[in-house]
């Protein structure tokens, strides 16, 4: 069906979105989905202790987002290449919901920037506590990564006292041969820091998801008006009636004594067409 300039551009841009919405919900999909299941940090999940812990936490959210972004790419790119209103009533609907809980998730973020440093703190702690008591091969893997990506070392970072110097990374200088920044401090930090960020990402990203949700509305509009019957007006050619023709005519005569003779007119219709 034709689609008027607007929707047509509407068309195109929920055609781009979609493309670029499926490949972000699969890096979101395969981040949490490495997370859960790599080697690396597959035992925490196996820990009870730490099945409430932000980490735990974070890639069960990586993963539940990918899926459903996935899910929304599905019928949004369905309603828009086959110009389908309800599967794009159906996209419209699932961006809305996720177009709020990023700006809300965002928002949560920065204001309970403190309190998610703390939690995040408190659970390289409970790696560390864990560590401590089993020696746990898949602990000391999991706090080497944690150490080399955030150049931090053990509860204290004091080389001397730490039971996890094995896995610190190597120092910079001759000062971090001695002490090096303590863990948590240094999470809780680079939240705090980087809290304004996270708030920024999330909530553009939900600025964006409202601008596809717009274009999905203009576009089911569209759809709509395009789909609606055709008004056809017929015009017909009205012929004018005819004029009234005399019944007869008088033709006089030279002589007066005589009668009057009559001659009935003939109508249009006994009178033959021309031949070609």
């Amino acid at each position: 069906m034709a689609l008027d300039g607007c929707g047509l551009v509407c068309k195109y841009i929920l055609i781009v979105f979609n493309i670029i919405f499926a490949v972000v919900g699969f890096a979101f999909l395969g981040l949490g989905l490495w997370l859960r299941f790599s080697e690396n940090t597959r035992a925490i999940f196996s820990i009870e202790d730490l099945n409430s812990s932000a980490f735990v936490i974070g890639v069960t959210v990586l993963i539940a987002l990918g899926s459903i972004m996935l899910i929304v790419v599905v019928f949004g790119d369905y309603g828009a290449c086959n110009e389908k209103r309800c599967a794009l009533q159906v996209f419209s609907a699932l961006l809305f919901f996720l177009a709020v809980a990023e700006i809300v998730v965002g928002v949560l973020a920065y204001s309970k920037r403190d309190m998610v440093g703390l939690r995040l703190g408190e659970f390289y702690t409970s790696l560390y506590g864990l560590y401590v008591a089993s020696g746990d091969p898949a602990m000391t893997v999991t706090l080497a990564f944690i150490h080399n990506s955030l150049h931090c070392c053990g509860l204290t970072g004091v080389s001397v006292i730490e039971a996890v110097k094995q896995t610190c990374p190597a120092p910079n200088g001759i000062m971090e041969h001695f002490a090096m920044p303590s863990c948590p401090v240094t999470i809780a930090s680079i939240f705090d820091s980087r809290a304004s960020l996270v708030m920024g990402i999330f909530v553009g990203t939900g600025a964006l998801l409202f601008v596809a949700l717009i274009c999905s509305a203009v576009l089911s509009a569209s759809i709509h008006q395009s789909a609606s019957p055709t008004q056809y007006i017929v015009l017909t050619q009205s012929t004018p009636a005819p004029a009234p023709l005399q019944t007869f005519q008088h033709i006089s005569s030279s002589h007066p004594d005589q009668d009057p003779v009559v001659f009935t007119p003939l109508s249009t219709v006994n009178i033959p067409s021309a031949q070609a």
